[in-house]
Formats: structure tokens, C-alpha cells, sequence
């Protein structure tokens, strides 16, 4: 089939990320496939050599002569352009989806997510009138639509051999724990930087993802008193930008990874590491209740799931528990406490069929 892909970045990665991992492994499974974005830079870095099989535009309006292809995928809310709509409305004149219109929504654990999956949402009236647009939502449950995963990823992930892909990028790693650090700003970093300098039973180095997590972790530095980190248990690796691929060996190496936003979290499941994530924050706090479900698919244990509202700054209402840290004090990571819930939930995933599998299969359905 013929695809075309429509990427309204709003901010960060993970909108052109995820579009990005969706059209590579499409196109792997055989797929023609066209991403439409008006805003290409991350790609520059994120997938420097492209992927067989997409072509990518610098547009959201590909003009009046478009044709659209078999399956038209709207990423995140994307809005689509009149050109298309009218393209997909011509197509489908005869009362045949000749163009099927997929609306990808957000990836969340929240109860509404199973039961909207898979609707339909038929326009009766205006510009759009007889076109169905269909919604598809990632998820971590079998009603769900799956998450991203490529064929042989966690064969990969057992081959890797994590001392030679560090040797390789210059990265010391004497005995520490490795953890990556993708983040906004969380209001807490620089009091859990304190906390681990002061209470790490094991030296951490910290390995920092290019860009807002550089400039967030050299505020909460310049933030710190002098002797913060007074046995230098704490080291720090500031990275450069990571192609995708090389993202996903970040994750393998670590022993934690502290990941953001839509398409890390998920590539950190797969890692099987430790993990904490901090969602995108929203003012009306909506990204509470996303992080509640999350926690509750999760299974995460106390000391997990303290440390996910803490780093999210949504403590305040929720009190960490017998436990929890103390006196405003962070927890410290539980390297194989944490590890071991995320490789139990990684196995539940594992269980079911990823997202571009079940997805090819929707669409079979709806002819």
C-alpha cells in the first residue's frame, strides 16, 4: 500500500520521532510511504542516511494536484490541509474507501483509550461530509493498537555488547552506573542531584541526551552549594545528538534511563533498564491522570512510583508513603528493584503483536 504520513511538530522530538520510527518500519514491511512535516531539522540528526522506501516532504499542503495514497495517517491531531481533504473526499467519491484516513493518537495507559481504539468518526456535513476518519490509539493492552516495535528489536538488544559501543563513543564507564538523563526541566532535579551526590551507595555517571536536558541539568549544577557531590559519586557525560538507532544503544547501556514525552518511554520498555519517565506537563494537569494509569499498568512498586510523581512535580497531592523519601528527599534509584518491574512489564508487551502489525490488520478490516 501507499502511504502518507502528516507530522505537525509542535514542539521537541517525539511528534517527528515517532513519525519517523512508523514510516521506517512500514516501509521495512514493504510499504511506499510519504511523510508530509513542516519541520524536517530533526531528521537531519535523527535519521541522517533516511530509510528505504520514505520520501519526505517539507509540507503539510502538498498543493491541489495531490493525490493521496491508500492510507492517509494524521500523527498526534495533525491538522490536514483542505488539498487533502478534498483529495481523500475525490478519491472516495464512489462510496469506497479507496483512502483510508487514520487519525494516530497520543500514547496513554487511561481507561478511554481501549474504548475508543478503532472508532470511527463519520462527517456528515462542511468540506469533510461522507468522510470517515478512523482512530487508532497506541497502547499497552491487546485492545488496544500496540506499541512501535521492529522485527528482531529485542534479538538485537540480546546481542549488544554495551562496554564496546561505549569504548567506541569515547564514554568512560570504570564500574559506575550508567544513567541517561532525557528531560524538560523537572522542579526537583537539582534536589535529587543533591540527594544522590550525598546518598549514592554507587558512583553514577549520568549520561545527558543534546539540548534541553544539557541546559536543564547545568542550571540545577550552577543551582547546587559547593559541596554537593562531596565523594564525587556523581560524574557527568554530556552528549551530542543521537540518530534514532544510536538512541536505542543509549538505553541498552544504562542501568536507568530517565526518558520524556512520547517516544522514549516506550524505547525504554524495550531496553528493559530501569526508568523513569516525565510526560509532557499540562497546565489543566491532565498528564496526572495519564501518569496514574501509567504507574497502575506498570506495577510499579512504592519507591517507583514516588519517584515518578516527584519527578513529575505532582507530589504535592499525593504522599510518598512509609516508602518514600523523607524530609523533601528524593528516592534514590532501586537499580534492580526498578529493573525488574520494567522486565516484567516488557514481557507482557512482548506477548502481544506491535503496533504496525496490528495496524496493517485494522486497515485489512476496513476495506
Amino acid at each position: 500500500m501507499r502511504w502518507d504520513i502528516f507530522c505537525h511538530v509542535v514542539d521537541n522530538f517525539g511528534d517527528i520521532g515517532v513519525s519517523w520510527r512508523l514510516a521506517r518500519q512500514l516501509a521495512t514491511a514493504g510499504q511506499h510511504v510519504r511523510l508530509w512535516t513542516d519541520d524536517d531539522s530533526a531528521l537531519r540528526w535523527m535519521a541522517p542516511r533516511g530509510a528505504p522506501g520514505v520520501a519526505v516532504h517539507r509540507t503539510l499542503d502538498p498543493g491541489p494536484d495531490f493525490e493521496p495514497g491508500d492510507v492517509v495517517v494524521s500523527a498526534f491531531g495533525s491538522e490536514i490541509a483542505p488539498a487533502v481533504i478534498g483529495a481523500i473526499g475525490r478519491v472516495n467519491q464512489a462510496g469506497k474507501e479507496a483512502c483510508r484516513w487514520v487519525q494516530l493518537e497520543y500514547l496513554s495507559a487511561e481507561s478511554y483509550v481501549a474504548t475508543s481504539h478503532g472508532l470511527p468518526s463519520p462527517v456528515h456535513g462542511g468540506a469533510q461530509a461522507g468522510i470517515r476518519k478512523w482512530f487508532f490509539f497506541p497502547g499497552f493492552t491487546p485492545d488496544t493498537g500496540g506499541l512501535l516495535r521492529e522485527p528482531g528489536l529485542l534479538d538485537q538488544r540480546a546481542s549488544f555488547v554495551r562496554g564496546a559501543w561505549l569504548q567506541a563513543r569515547g564514554i568512560p564507564c570504570g564500574g559506575e552506573m550508567l544513567a541517561s538523563m532525557l528531560c524538560y526541566e523537572p522542579a526537583k532535579l537539582a534536589a535529587w542531584l543533591q540527594g544522590l551526590g550525598q546518598r549514592a551507595s554507587l558512583p553514577v555517571r549520568l549520561l545527558v541526551t543534546a539540548g534541553r536536558a544539557t541546559r536543564a541539568v547545568q542550571v540545577a549544577l550552577a543551582g547546587l552549594p559547593a559541596h554537593w557531590n562531596p565523594r564525587g559519586a556523581v560524574r557527568f557525560t554530556f552528549l551530542d545528538y543521537l540518530a534514532q538507532d544510536e538512541f536505542d544503544r543509549l538505553l541498552w547501556s544504562c542501568d536507568c534511563n530517565f526518558v520524556r514525552g512520547e517516544d522514549s518511554p516506550v524505547r525504554s520498555l524495550w531496553a528493559g533498564a530501569a526508568m523513569v519517565w516525565q510526560l509532557y506537563p499540562q497546565s489543566d494537569d491532565a498528564h496526572r491522570g495519564k501518569l496514574l494509569a501509567f504507574l497502575d499498568w506498570l506495577e510499579a512498586p512504592p519507591c517507583l512510583r514516588a519517584m515518578h510523581l516527584a519527578w513529575n512535580d505532582l507530589d504535592d497531592r499525593a504522599p510518598f508513603g512509609p516508602y518514600g523519601p523523607s524530609a523533601g528527599e528524593l528516592p534514590q534509584i532501586d537499580w534492580d528493584g526498578w529493573r525488574g518491574c520494567i522486565e516484567r512489564a516488557r514481557q507482557r508487551l512482548l506477548d502481544q503483536e506491535d503496533l504496525v502489525t496490528r495496524l496493517l490488520r485494522f486497515l485489512r478490516e476496513k476495506r
